[in-house]
C-alpha cells in the first residue's frame, strides 16, 4: 500500500491492548478514520531497549502476534517497520557464530573490530584525541570485548546498550544481510522503513563518526535501491540540528520535524507566535511531523529556530508548567541516556490543559507534512508515574500500558474527541496536499493565521489562532470545522 497523506499512528505492540490483533481492533472500533497509518514501534525478538536489540528480523515476537496480525494490520493501514542499521543484538545469529568460529565465521567481518579498525591508522591508535573525538552516547570509548570460544579477546564496537552491537555497513556480508532484511520488511507490508540510529553507522577514522559525508550518502542510497523496485520509502531518524535533516530533505528523503514539539511549547508557554511562524516557514512538505514519539522531548532539535535563552525558558517553564514533570525523571537517576530529552507526555508538558493541547495538535495538523501522533499522545495521556517508579526508567513516564477497556473510556473525553476529529477532517481534505502550498502570517504577538491551498487553489483550510488565551478558529472553503473560544 502506497504511503497516504494521512495521519499515522505511533505504538508499540503491546501498549494500545494486548498485542498486534487487539491493537488493530482497537483502531477499528474506537480510532476510525483519525488514523490512515500505523508505525509499528520494533516487533521483533529483542533483548533489550524496548525492542530496538533485535535479533531476529525473521519473526514477529510470539508475545506480540505473527506476521498474518502484521498483513491484516496493513492492508487497512499503510506501515512503517523499524530497521536497527547501527547495531544488531549479541544473542543474533551474526553474533553467536562469531564467537563460535572467531576468523573462521562467515560473520568474522559483520562487526567493526575495534583494534582491526584502528590498526589501519597505524601503531599507537586510538590516541586519546581519537577517542575524545568520536560523537558518544556514553563517557567511555565506545567499545566491548568479546571473549571467543578459542580463549582469544577482541573489543567491538559498541556505540549503545550492552546488548546492541554495531554493524560494519561496508562488509559484504552486512550489505547481503541489510537487503535480505528489508526486501522481507517489505513483502510483510513496511510501506516505509524508519533507519533507526543510522547517522552513527558509518565509522571514519579522522572525524567524529556522526553523519560522515560523503559515506552516509552512500548508505542511504544503497538502502533506497534496496527498495525501489517495492516503491517503498525510508525516513532516516536523527535528533540534531534542523540543517541536518534540511540536507537530508533536499536529497528527496522523507524526514522527521523534531523541532515543531519545542517550538510549539515555547509558542503556548510564552503566547508569541515568531518563533513558530518561523519555523513553518523554513520547514519541507516531505515530512512527518511530531509533537510526540517513544522517547523524550527534544530539546536540541529546536536549537537556532529557539535562541539558547528561548530553549532554557521553554525547559523551565516545562518543569514549572507541566504535569507531575520533575528533573529528576530525565537524568541518570532514571537511566536517562539522552540528556538533550525532557521526559514527559505532551499533554502534562503542557498542564494537563486540555485547551492548549488542542490547539498544539492543530499547529501540528496546519504545519507542513504528515502528522505522526504517539498512542499515548492521541489519547492525549497523562504521565504515568506508577510505570516510571516501578521500572526506574525515565521514558516509561511517557509508555503508559492500556487496555481496551481504558481507550473505550478515554476517546469519550471531550479533548481526545475534538482530536479525533480534528485528525479525521485533515486526513480527508484536500487542501493539505503534500503539493499544495502554505501561508503564514503573524497578525499581532500572540495570534498566528495559516493558510492550506491545495495545488489547484480550490481548496483552503484556516487556522486562525491566539497562543496566549488558547483560543482559535478552524475553516475549510469558508465554513468553520472547529472553535475554541
Amino acid at each position: 500500500m502506497p504511503i497516504k497523506n494521512k495521519a499515522m499512528l505511533i505504538t508499540y505492540s503491546d501498549s494500545l491492548a494486548k498485542n498486534i490483533k487487539e491493537t488493530h481492533e482497537v483502531l477499528n472500533e474506537y480510532i476510525g478514520s483519525a488514523i490512515g497509518g500505523v508505525h509499528l514501534l520494533p516487533f521483533f525478538p529483542s533483548t533489550g531497549d524496548r525492542g530496538f536489540a533485535p535479533y531476529d528480523y525473521t519473526v514477529v515476537d510470539p508475545a506480540f502476534g505473527n506476521w498474518a496480525d502484521v498483513e491484516a494490520l496493513g492492508e487497512e493501514y499503510y506501515l512503517m517497520f523499524d530497521f536497527m542499521i547501527n547495531h544488531i543484538s549479541k544473542k543474533s545469529v551474526m553474533y553467536q557464530d562469531f564467537k563460535k568460529n572467531h576468523d573462521d565465521s562467515k560473520y568474522n567481518d559483520f562487526f567493526i573490530r575495534w583494534e582491526k579498525f584502528w590498526a589501519a591508522a597505524g601503531p599507537d591508535r586510538p590516541t586519546k584525541e581519537d577517542v575524545d573525538l568520536i560523537y558518544k552516547r556514553k563517557d567511555k570509548a565506545p567499545m566491548q570485548e568479546i571473549k571467543f570460544d578459542d580463549g582469544s579477546v577482541e573489543h567491538l564496537w559498541n556505540t549503545f546498550g550492552e546488548e546492541q552491537i554495531d554493524i560494519n555497513v561496508k562488509s559484504k556480508v552486512a550489505q547481503e544481510f541489510f537487503k535480505q532484511t528489508l526486501t522481507d520488511m517489505v513483502k510483510h507490508g513496511a510501506d516505509l522503513i524508519r533507519l533507526d540510529a543510522f547517522a552513527y553507522a558509518v565509522k571514519k577514522i579522522g572525524t567524529n563518526d556522526f553523519f560522515v559525508e560523503p559515506e552516509i550518502w552512500d548508505l542511504l542510497n544503497e538502502v533506497r535501491e534496496i527498495l525501489a523496485p517495492y516503491n517503498a520509502e525510508i525516513l532516516p531518524e536523527i535528533h540534531e540540528h534542523y540543517t541536518i535533516p534540511e540536507k537530508i530533505s533536499q536529497h528527496g528523503y522523507f524526514v522527521y520535524d523534531f523541532a515543531l514539539p519545542m517550538t510549539t511549547l515555547y509558542t503556548l508557554y510564552s503566547g508569541k507566535t515568531n518563533r513558530l511562524a518561523k519555523w513553518l516557514k523554513m520547514s519541507p512538505m516531505k515530512q512527518f511531523t511530531t509533537l510526540d514519539t517513544h522517547d523524550g522531548i527534544g530539546v536540541v532539535d529546536a536549537r537556532d529556530i529557539l535562541t539558547d535563552e528561548e530553549i532554557d525558558y521553554a525547559s523551565n517553564e516545562l518543569y514549572k508548567v507541566g504535569a507531575n514533570v520533575k528533573r529528576k525523571y530525565s537524568s541518570a537517576a532514571y537511566n536517562n541516556l539522552d540528556i538533550y530529552q525532557i521526559n514527559s507526555t505532551y499533554y502534562s508538558a503542557l498542564g494537563d490543559d486540555d485547551r492548549a493541547y488542542l490547539l498544539a495538535r492543530a499547529f501540528q495538523v496546519f504545519a507542513p507534512g504528515i502528522p505522526m501522533v504517539y498512542y499515548v499522545g492521541l489519547l492525549a495521556g497523562s504521565n504515568d508515574l506508577e510505570l516510571l517508579e516501578k521500572t526506574k526508567e525515565g521514558r516509561n513516564i511517557n509508555r503508559h500500558y492500556y487496555t481496551k477497556e481504558e481507550v473505550a473510556k478515554e476517546v469519550q473525553r471531550p479533548v481526545v474527541a475534538n482530536l479525533l476529529k480534528l485528525l479525521s477532517w485533515r486526513n480527508e481534505f484536500a487542501a493539505f496536499d503534500l503539493d499544495g502550498s502554505i501561508d503564514i502570517q503573524t497578525p499581532t504577538e500572540t495570534t498566528i493565521t495559516i493558510t492550506r491551498k491545495d495545488k489547484e487553489g480550490q481548496n483552503v483550510a484556516v487556522l486562525e489562532a491566539d497562543a496566549a488565551n488558547k483560543t482559535f478558529t478552524i475553516t475549510a472553503n469558508g465554513e468553520k470545522v472547529m472553535e475554541q473560544n
